[in-house]
């Protein structure tokens, strides 16, 4: 009975210990680079040891990173995001496909034009999830605003 409560209390602080993790915080900042045209800028800096996946995945393996906008309405996506920093594509036994990751501190750009021209700011939510050697930590949902200033 004094085992089952003891590996009961390790398996809590285990889990207690990895919930308090995070290895990857997220800045936000802009450039504006044409008339009502932006580039968003999503910062991550990963710990050493550390990955996110890549916007870019397939079907069938681990959650993407993504980047959801709340008021699109406001705005038209030009192109697709870009992914700049330390990337890295292997394959990986556990989903039988290539997995491709971001490590370090790495940035996901997207431009975007204005359609309306009161719009002040840039509202949404990221949702990664970050692994290192191993596991994973459960996808985690980050909110974002942007304020646009001229």
């Amino acid at each position: 009975m004094r085992r089952l409560f003891l590996l009961c209390l390790s398996v809590f602080f285990v889990t207690l210990s990895y919930a308090q993790m995070e290895p990857v915080s997220w800045s936000y900042d802009y450039e504006k680079v044409g008339e009502q045209e932006y580039e968003i800028i999503f910062s991550a800096n990963i710990q050493d040891g550390w990955c996110i996946y890549s916007v870019y995945m397939e079907e069938g393996g681990p959650i993407p990173t993504s980047i959801v906008f709340e008021n699109e309405a406001d705005f038209q996506l030009v192109g697709k995001a870009k992914e700049i920093g330390l990337k890295e594509e292997k394959f990986d036994e556990s989903f039988n496909m290539n997995l491709k990751k971001l490590k370090g501190r790495s940035k996901i750009k997207q431009r975007i034009k204005l359609v309306n021209t009161d719009a002040g700011s840039i509202v949404g939510q990221i949702t990664y999830m970050s692994c290192n050697e191993s596991g994973c930590l459960p996808p985690k949902n980050v909110d974002f605003e942007i304020d646009l200033e001229e």
